[in-house]
């Protein structure tokens, strides 16, 4: 069976550091392909499509699932930006976020068809400090850092800020785009599987599906 995951990530234009479209494109679909095979999935990999902003991802999703055959497998990878009363149901999720635009649930589409970072992807950064430290080394600043508990209640907004002041004394400091894709594409799973709900969703899902 063909799958397909439409990936939240990339870029549309020119990015702040001057790199371009394509090249973020190109790093994004890196990044998730070498944490697949962190989770264990080389060998039958999706295809990676990373659409730059979530509209751009939804219209691709939506196109794609009206396209799609009966036996092929379409998802979306993206930020869930609010915590989740239920990470199983996830349309439901996307129809009561206030802070983007509402999206309809395409006909025939599934829950299992959206594979959410609860929140966003710096929760799950911020839940591997071994390798957040490993990859800042000693100007990392873990004390804005918040408790490895109950990660995925913790908004998007102070999830980034914690992240952001956690780095801002290092060379690499944390910013969208290269240097995201740069340390996500280094995480590893069994960690991230102690800490988050929604990872280990993702994981049991794309078990189920390739």
């Amino acid at each position: 069976m063909s799958a397909y995951i439409y990936v939240e990530g990339g870029a549309s234009g020119a990015h702040a550091d001057g790199s371009s479209s394509k090249y973020l494109t190109i790093r994004c679909q890196q990044a998730f392909h070498n944490l697949l095979t962190r989770m264990g999935f080389n060998g039958r990999k999706p295809r990676l499509v990373a659409c730059g902003g979530r509209g751009k991802v939804y219209d691709r999703f939506c196109t794609a699932q009206q396209l799609g055959g009966a036996m092929e497998y379409v998802a979306m990878w993206i930020d869930s930006e609010e915590p989740m009363v239920d990470i199983e149901q996830t349309w439901k999720h996307l129809a009561g976020v206030t802070t983007v635009a509402v999206w309809e649930k395409p006909v025939g589409a599934r829950d299992d068809q959206i594979l959410f970072m609860t929140t966003c992807m710096e929760t799950w950064i911020i839940a591997d400090r071994a390798t957040l430290q490993a990859h800042y080394k000693q100007n990392l600043n873990s004390n804005p850092l918040p408790a490895l508990v109950d990660l995925e209640c913790r908004s998007r907004g102070s999830v980034q800020d914690a992240l952001v002041r956690a780095t801002k004394d290092c060379q690499n400091a944390y910013s969208k785009g290269e240097r995201s894709f740069g340390i996500l594409e280094k995480l590893d799973p069994d960690v991230l599987k102690l800490h988050l709900p929604s990872f280990v969703r993702v994981i049991r899902i794309l078990n189920e599906k390739l």
